[in-house]
């Protein structure tokens, strides 16, 4: 029996999720819908599945075991509930949603439907990443000290201009952090654990028409001690590929992209070799440095892989609805020092309001 694939929103991004349902074998897109019925007509065409022009038809649909939100940021609540209730499990692209209460929404909706949620945040699932989060595991780096991530990255006016949700609070939710850095945000906190408290500066340097940061930097002091860096550009000429560095008393690794820079330890291992072997050098194209079409839809396809053998074995997907709140809640606490100039303490206690426009 094929596991049944059914796409709401047909934009850019639900390619990818094409390309990686096409790699799994058993899967298979037994539909799509969008709000725009010739986008809808187009990725039919395009994919070979059938189009619903009610979303209605498609939920009911009892071929359709899966359903993956492709919609703007902002608009994942709805359909992702609507899904639920229609007995379906669900996939959301990242960001889970723009806010903690939304994101509580989903989650809630989910769970009270018996159905289970992942969000798409498939930097997870890099064989570097998996590589360093390991070694964290077996304390290889001592007591660890800092984290640091950065999304240096380039946009051009063009790919703003070019929707007309793109660069708002409302269906954008952010810029830089919660658009093109939420993977990396995300990739900082399953490696370090809970950031406790954050101070953050953001602002629009190189863009026009667009409510939400293309710069900004933060400082955060993670629960274990250790202290870090997230940076986040749609403002960096010509991006640059997105590095996460860790440091500990005992040792120190570098990952650009999905290949292992720096990987050195005071106490040597076997595996070191294999990991330098394997990770290092990698050949990679840009990651979406320059160009969001340019990424890579193998991390998908992983993802979704974990997600599908979660279903089949009752077990706990690896990025679940609770974990991709975490990116959304640690960003927006971002914002709310930048907005506020003081220095959040996290958890969250409500979600903070954009500043009004100038």
């Amino acid at each position: 029996m094929k596991t049944g694939f059914g796409i709401i929103g047909c934009g850019m991004i639900s390619r990818f999720h094409a390309k990686a349902i096409e790699d799994i074998r058993g899967a298979e897109i037994m539909g799509c819908f969008d709000s725009f019925s010739a986008a809808a007509d187009k990725f039919g065409e395009d994919t070979g599945c059938r189009v619903y022009h009610d979303l209605k038809d498609m939920l009911a649909d009892p071929a359709v075991r899966i359903v993956t939100i492709c919609t703007p940021s902002g608009a994942h609540m709805e359909p992702a509930i609507e899904a639920a209730k229609a007995g379906k499990h669900v996939v959301v692209e990242k960001p889970l949603e723009i806010s903690l209460k939304r994101c509580d929404r989903i989650i809630k909706a989910c769970r009270d439907n018996n159905v289970k949620l992942c969000t798409v945040l498939p930097s997870r699932f890099s064989p570097a990443n998996i590589a360093l989060k390991q070694a964290i595991k077996e304390r290889r780096f001592g007591r660890l000290t800092h984290g640091d991530t950065f999304v240096k990255w380039w946009r051009t006016q063009e790919y703003y201009d070019s929707g007309g949700w793109r660069g708002t609070f409302a269906l954008d939710g952010g810029g830089a952090f919660m658009n093109q850095g939420i993977h990396n945000v995300d990739l900082l906190y399953w490696l370090m654990g809970d950031v406790v408290e954050v101070a953050a500066f953001t602002d629009t340097l190189a863009h026009e028409r667009i409510e939400v940061e293309d710069a900004g930097v933060a400082t955060v002091r993670f629960a274990n001690g250790a202290v870090g860096v997230i940076e986040c550009s749609t403002a960096a000429y010509p991006g640059l590929l997105k590095k996460t560095e860790i440091h500990g008393t005992e040792g120190s690794a570098v990952v650009e992209q999905d290949s292992v820079l720096l990987w050195e330890f005071l106490k040597k291992s076997p595996k070191d070799r294999a990991v330098r072997d394997k990770l290092m050098d990698n050949d990679d194209n840009t990651g979406g440095a320059a160009d969001p079409s340019a990424i890579s839809h193998t991390g998908h396809r992983d993802q979704l892989k974990d997600f599908i053998r979660s279903i089949e074995r009752g077990t706990k997907t690896m990025v679940d609805g609770e974990e991709g709140r975490k990116s959304v809640e640690l960003i927006l606490a971002i914002y709310k020092s930048a907005w506020t100039g003081k220095i959040v303490k996290l958890p969250l206690t409500s979600d903070p309001k954009p500043p009004k426009a100038k």
